[in-house]
């Protein structure tokens, strides 16, 4: 083989094997697209077992659950709900919980229900307003939040925040959600970034994504209308290209992404359909 033919196959080869990673991320991702079920919130609680029939053969594989309540979920024994899930071929790896449970003395035992069904992330997914109104009171619910992730690590359950886009609100001359990424222990709480409501607080996840490498651990996929950026598309068909945001999803540090919808151009059902129809012919 001559010289200059070995360094151009040598060079071909390199680039196969760097690119392989990426590849196989994206796979990975495609065989685990997952959605967060208050997108049907308004059916799932008449009838839990037949939508997450119909959401299994969509062809999601995880679940980011809500409205755990004493042991339970949409009215089932939690054990009940993930053999349920388990059965459709699923796995239920997220959940959201109320601030108050947090920082309650029942938070070990959602903790524990938690482990029990082999779930990974417990997620508090909103401050209420009058909670937050300086950046005092943005730290004090970081040291709670400190708090209760410790309690779930030592569990072995990884713990979370999700955002939305009132944390990018300028307050006392600083912008809350960076005083939480300063606040909050990365060992205890990781960050689950709702992508929507970032760029609808005029931001850009990617820039996020670069000076805090790592930490955003769990993301919301949910698309933004073209023409009111106040609501909801099905993701592929609104304002938000989502190619470059998955290429840095390593960077980001995401393990596991749900799909989410808060409005919908028709039934919130056939919005799930069409979103990971989308999303397969990206990942």
């Amino acid at each position: 083989m001559r010289r200059r033919e070995f360094i151009r196959n040598s060079t071909i080869a390199a680039a196969g094997l760097m690119a392989l990673p990426t590849f196989l991320q994206a796979g990975k991702a495609k065989a685990g697209i997952g959605l967060q079920l208050y997108t049907l919130r308004d059916t799932i609680m008449k009838d839990p077992k037949g939508v997450l029939k119909s959401v299994s053969e969509f062809g999601y594989k995880k679940l980011e659950t809500f409205a755990y309540g004493d042991g339970a979920i949409f009215g089932m024994p939690i054990r009940e709900f993930n053999e349920y899930v388990k059965g459709l071929g699923m796995k239920v790896t997220s959940g959201h919980y109320g601030l108050d449970l947090a920082k309650s003395d029942t938070w070990e035992k959602a903790v524990m229900d938690a482990r029990s069904i082999d779930q990974k992330y417990m997620v508090v997914p909103y401050i209420n307003e009058p909670e937050r109104k300086s950046i005092d009171d943005y730290k004090r619910i970081c040291a709670s939040l400190n708090k209760a992730g410790e309690i779930a690590r030592k569990n072995g359950v990884k713990f979370g925040y999700h955002n939305h886009a009132f944390e990018f609100d300028t307050l006392d001359g600083q912008i809350p959600f960076d005083v939480m990424l300063a606040e909050l222990d990365p060992k205890n709480v990781s960050m689950e970034m709702d992508i929507y409501w970032v760029v609808n607080a005029g931001k850009d996840p990617l820039k996020y994504f670069e000076k805090y490498p790592g930490r955003f651990t769990q993301w919301h996929v949910k698309d933004m209308d073209k023409t009111d950026k106040n609501r909801n598309a099905d993701i592929g068909s609104g304002a938000i290209d989502w190619k470059p945001i998955f290429a840095k999803a390593r960077q980001s540090g995401m393990k596991h992404f749900y799909v989410e919808q808060e409005s919908y151009p028709g039934a919130p059902i056939d919005s799930v359909a069409a979103s990971i129809k989308y999303l397969k012919t990206i990942l």
